[in-house]
């Protein structure tokens, strides 16, 4: 990390002074407020993604917000909470890249807001309520610098009636695999077809690696979440989705997958704009064949069928229909 800009507020935090000792040798430049940085104009998405900074903040107002209607895992209530926005990897059905304009990331240390706020939803709507971690960010890629995993898994652990997925496509599982599975903490893995994930997922471990942590965690004792969305409609896609599950579940007891999501990629139209602008030869979006509906840009619903169609018929193979959920959002 070559540059880390700090609130003045939060320049003698105990996460900020780790930071600082991570990265000795780091430029440090304190702003009052990160908007100085992150919310800046006419910055080049592109270009910051190469070599982005880092932006060490306070997280105020509402830090726990929720899902969308049909986002969920199971549990009746389902929120999400963001420790950090932006993403080391560089995914191009990734919605991050055109909401916001900087690539720089966000990293905001003042995890005791997010755990107020999480009992104070718990005091609002009561048990079998979700957290989601890895909403805005992946909740496992940057564990070295944010320590978020190993503060707060520990923490939920002693919080019966809470669950927290910690969604990624990270391999940094050492943490998960140095302690004893904990029954309300998901880790879950965002999985494409290898074909498609070389293609579209810069950056991000392979798909057989991801699988290798997925098999390692299970064998554990850990219950894993499959996380295969977006469904995209590569060429093959029949024969590259199926083949992708018989991977799977040749090398995974179904017994330890907690659920799988099914999911199409949509955007807002002006998001979906910006991301083609940043991108406009990259092979995902050289399909083309996502239309406007209601405002978003996403695949036709006969397309989007056949896709969800199609998981459905080969995830049925190996587990209940129960645990599988089609997230339209």
């Amino acid at each position: 990390m070559d540059t880390i800009y700090v609130e003045s507020g939060v320049r003698s935090h105990p996460r900020t002074e780790k930071v600082f000792k991570r990265h000795p040798r780091a430029t440090v430049i304190e702003c009052e407020h990160y908007g100085e940085i992150f919310n800046v104009k006419s910055q080049n998405f592109r270009l910051q993604k190469q070599r982005p900074s880092l932006i060490l903040a306070e997280k105020k107002g509402q830090t726990v917000l929720p899902t969308p209607p049909d986002y969920s895992i199971g549990p009746k209530h389902n929120y999400y909470f963001s420790h950090m926005l932006n993403c080391l990897y560089d995914c191009r059905y990734c919605f991050l890249q055109g909401m916001y304009r900087s690539a720089n990331y966000l990293f905001f240390v003042n995890f005791e807001a997010f755990e107020r706020d999480i009992e104070a939803t718990r005091e609002k709507v009561g048990d079998d309520l979700c957290l989601f971690s890895g909403y805005d960010c992946d909740s496992l890629a940057m564990e070295s610098l944010t320590g978020f995993a190993e503060h707060f898994v520990p923490w939920f652990s002693g919080r019966p009636g809470l669950t927290m997925e910690l969604r990624t496509k990270s391999i940094n599982t050492r943490l998960l695999e140095a302690a004893d599975p904990v029954s309300n903490i998901i880790p879950a893995f965002t999985l494409s077809p290898d074909a498609i994930a070389r293609e579209i997922e810069h950056g991000a471990p392979s798909f057989e690696r991801r699988l290798k942590r997925v098999r390692s965690l299970t064998q554990q004792g850990w219950m894993v979440g499959l996380r295969l969305d977006p469904l995209i409609p590569w060429p093959g896609f029949r024969k590259l989705y199926s083949e992708m599950v018989e991977s799977i579940f040749h090398q995974v007891d179904p017994s330890m997958i907690h659920s799988v999501t099914l999911g199409p990629m949509r955007f807002p139209k002006a998001m979906h704009d910006r991301i083609v602008r940043l991108y406009p030869t990259d092979p995902l979006f050289a399909l083309e064949e996502m239309t406007l509906q209601k405002g978003q840009m996403t695949y036709p619903e006969s397309i989007e069928a056949d896709l969800v169609g199609t998981m459905i018929s080969e995830l049925e193979k190996h587990l209940p229909r129960a645990r599988l959920f089609h997230q339209t959002a």
